[in-house]
């Protein structure tokens, strides 16, 4: 280590700095989590959705079909833009809140200060601290200087530790009392905070439950649709399948794949990160919108999170008959005429007013005194800790008045005037050194809490999460504090007896125990991982550089505004604020957007599934395929327009923890029960109709209408035209019967009438039933408007369809009710025991 003492007027010259600068010397501060633009891009358009959705989109390329490859590409792009963009304005935000928080140093340049921005600092400078200042590197205080510094952004622990000359000053930590000079001596990334930065930088971002749901989703249907294409094209080589007619048939298989969840999740994720900022809580990271809803436990600081870091003054007590009000003034003349005020002289200072005094003498409070003094016109006063006063007590100060209190987690000290008006505070050599004293009143300071943590505490409780309190002060009083704030407080355990536990002993403390005092940012690590190993899911609240490293090991990092630079980068949300209240409302939100994506995943999987399940139901009769590519687009009605505002409209309930399994209780009898209708549809429309234009000569008349309906060319008695005409038809009654099926199974999901609760109790709420009639006449719609039932490749109404799709839609429901108020599949596939 580098002991070189400076004296204060010493320094480098511009010429000398710029050489170090140019030698990598620098201050160049250390990102932490932040990532630059094109990070954000990269990652975000080369996801794994988008990559499925580009590999499709150049598979369609090949296969000509241009227009459903600009689709595939474009919603990847799409979703790329709207994530990306969500990041870039968070991070821009954020940019702004870190240039508004900067402020300049000074340096001695060239024999005299100079103020210089942080990042303009370098190896060997001579930096001038003053009160209220921030220490930006690492380095000794030189002679001739003394000062108070706050390292609680750094270890946990509030109270200031005194710094003699030689003594180390870390970059992160405040200086509070006193001043001096100091040698910067470790820089940039080689500073205490550059390199618990760095540190915090080698952890990733989590995948959230839906995200690991999806992908297993996404993938099952992939290869699904892989299988069944490999089945099709099997099958045209043996038949004979014309090239176009296996490509229009691979680019309907293609249409199971989840385009427009794809879209719906990052549309989700962004709007509520949009509505979560509204409550002061900026999100970073978009998966962080769902993540906080899954929150079970927060861990949590206690100063700059709990508490503002701030003392109020609670109480003034009079002892041995002394006037309230006298004491109160001696209290304020000893705040405001400080030389250099503390924390405790500036709470004093704002709720008491003080005497002009004239001062004689001052002793400035120290760490190692443990009290202060001031020798003035109206006599002299000392104010301290009363164990460092005791000895010079004419009579005790009674016990039971102190314990009390510092067992509540206040800090009591005692306010004491000299019996001699002629008393001074130092010896002969000008050491400072008590006088007799007469004990005058007790000054009660209390950390101040947060505003509204009280009431985010009992939200937090009434919700069934947990909160656990990790902090650098002693146990005692982080007990204390938390229970003002409502938190458990029995049992706090010190982070020195958590050293020699192995991980199953630690398991087992941190599942009993609330507060956690004196713990290093390695044990707030270990805590943390010690409940991600028992299934908790995690959220950990900080402001200083100790809380990088468990930030980024929880599953949600949330970091104050105020606090170090370093903890907002890594954090996946930052409270702008400076309001822990901002958490439950994003909690709320959060869980309503990912309820929402939830119910939309039931309405996708029925189609899906009940789709795969028809084009193998009617491939395996021989039939033609009963989808055309243009009729794919009809998702839109089925699936696209709803899972928006089902997203939207969702309850903010907690999230099922069986996602999955509830998937397949709804989504296998649904799929079978409507597979197995629209294969009977589709199978009697094809034979009627091919029946009747078998037994004899079409018409002209028939032929030519057909043609223009379809667009084809046909001549009169080909057979060609009997298919054709068999399969559209079939097709357009198919095509109807999915579109009002799946209308329907909203109704099932969302009932608000008993007549379709067999899934799930009916709600208050009405829109889904408003929007599920909407859908019926919009589709109605275009089964009567020529252009539209032409475009999605139908037919115009006809006897037929009517005759045959609205009787088996009856039948559907009354089955589909059957099978879902029974549970028939649940026994079948033995769902029916709890937690199976």
């Amino acid at each position: 280590m580098e002991q070189v003492m400076l004296a204060p007027s010493e320094g480098l010259t511009t010429a000398e700095a710029e050489a170090r600068r140019r030698r990598g010397e620098g201050n160049t501060a250390v990102r932490g989590g932040g990532r630059s633009y094109g990070e954000i891009l990269r990652t975000n358009v080369f996801s794994f959705f988008n990559l499925i959705l580009f590999v499709i989109g150049a598979v369609l390329l090949t296969m000509q079909r241009y227009s459903d490859a600009l689709i595939s590409v474009g919603l990847g792009l799409i979703n790329a833009v709207i994530s990306a963009a969500q990041e870039i304005r968070a991070k821009h935000k954020l940019t702004r809140l870190q240039l508004l928080d900067r402020a300049g140093v000074l340096v001695v340049r060239d024999g005299r200060e100079v103020e210089l921005s942080p990042d303009q600092v370098v190896r060997g400078d001579v930096l001038r601290v003053r009160p209220g200042d921030q220490i930006v590197v690492d380095g000794p205080l030189l002679d001739g200087g003394r000062l108070e510094a706050d390292e609680s952004l750094l270890t946990g622990e509030s109270d200031p530790v005194v710094k003699h000359p030689g003594d180390g000053l870390r970059s992160g930590s405040l200086c509070v009392a006193g001043g001096g000079h100091q040698l910067a001596r470790d820089v940039g990334a080689h500073s205490y905070a550059g390199r618990l930065t760095a540190e915090a930088r080698l952890s990733t971002t989590d995948r959230t439950p839906l995200q690991r749901s999806i992908e297993f989703i996404v993938r099952l249907v992939m290869a699904l649709t892989v299988l069944m294409s490999g089945a099709i094209v099997a099958q045209a080589i043996l038949e004979g399948f014309s090239l176009l007619r296996v490509v229009q048939i691979t680019a309907v298989l293609s249409g199971l794949v989840p385009y427009g969840l794809f879209f719906l999740i990052a549309l989700a994720y962004t709007a509520g990160a949009v509505r979560i900022a509204r409550h002061g809580a900026l999100v970073q990271q978009v998966n962080a919108v769902e993540s906080v809803s899954n929150v079970d436990v927060v861990c949590t600081d206690k100063t700059g999170t709990l508490t503002t870091g701030r003392l109020t003054l609670d109480e003034i007590v009079p002892l041995g008959g002394h006037d309230r009000a006298a004491a109160a003034g001696a209290l304020g003349g000893l705040a405001h005429h400080a030389a250099t005020p503390n924390l405790t002289a500036q709470a004093i200072a704002a709720q008491v007013a003080g005497p002009a005094w004239q001062v004689r003498d001052e002793v400035p409070f120290s760490s190692s005194l443990r009290w202060s003094g001031m020798v003035t016109g109206a006599g002299t006063w000392v104010l301290g800790a009363p164990d460092a006063l005791a000895g010079r007590l004419r009579r005790p100060v009674p016990g039971d008045e102190v314990v009390t209190r510092t067992g509540r987690g206040l800090r009591v000290l005692l306010l004491a005037r000299a019996e001699s008006d002629r008393a001074v505070l130092r010896d002969a050599a000008g050491r400072p050194d008590l006088p007799m004293l007469e004990p005058v009143a007790l000054a009660v300071l209390a950390d101040e809490l947060r505003p509204d943590v009280v009431a985010t505490v009992a939200r937090f409780h009434a919700e069934g999460v947990r909160l656990k309190v990790l902090s650098g002060d002693d146990p005692r009083t982080v007990a204390a504090i938390a229970a003002r704030a409502g938190i458990d407080r029995a049992d706090p355990v010190a982070g020195a007896d958590l050293d020699g536990l192995d991980d199953p002993a630690l398991d087992r403390v941190v599942a009993r125990t609330a507060i956690f005092g004196r713990v290093a940012p390695e044990h707030k690590e270990r805590i943390v991982r010690s409940l991600r190993r028992q299934g908790h899911y995690v959220a950990m609240i900080g402001d200083g550089v100790n809380d990088a490293r468990a930030l980024k090991q929880a599953h949600v990092g949330v970091a104050m505004r105020s606090g170090s630079a370093v903890t907002r980068d890594v954090a996946d949300i930052v409270l702008v604020d400076d309001s822990f209240a901002a958490l439950p409302p994003a909690q709320r939100e959060g869980r309503r957007i990912i309820n929402g994506i939830g119910v939309s995943l039931y309405v996708f999987l029925a189609r899906v599934a009940s789709q795969g399940l028809v084009i193998l139901a009617v491939t395996m009769l021989g039939l033609s395929f009963p989808y055309s590519p243009t009729q794919v687009g009809l998702t839109m009605f089925t699936v696209g327009i709803p899972t928006v505002f089902l997203t939207f409209w969702a309850r903010p309930v907690r999230p099922d923890p069986y996602l999955v399994r509830n998937l397949v209780r709804f989504v296998v009898p649904a799929a079978v029960v409507t597979a197995a209708f629209g294969t009977a549809i589709y199978t009697m429309l094809y034979s009627m109709l091919k029946d009747r234009f078998s037994t004899g000569r079409t018409p002209e008349r028939i032929v030519h209408e057909f043609e223009r309906s379809t667009g084809l060319t046909y001549g009169v008695g080909s057979a060609d035209f009997t298919e054709a005409s068999a399969t559209i038809l079939a097709q357009t009654g198919l095509s109807t019967f999915f579109c009002f099926a799946s209308f329907l199974l909203i109704s099932f999901l969302l009932p608000y009438s008993r007549m379709f609760g067999a899934w799930t109790s009916p709600t208050r709420d009405r829109r889904p039933t408003w929007l599920v009639l909407a859908l019926m006449v919009i589709f109605s719609v275009v089964l009567c408007v020529p252009p539209l039932w032409e475009y999605f490749g139908l037919m115009k109404p006809s006897k037929p369809v009517f005759f045959v799709v609205l009787p088996a839609l009856i039948l559907w429901y009354l089955t589909l009710t059957v099978v879902l108020h029974y549970r028939l599949f649940d026994r079948l596939l033995g769902l029916s025991e709890p937690g199976a």
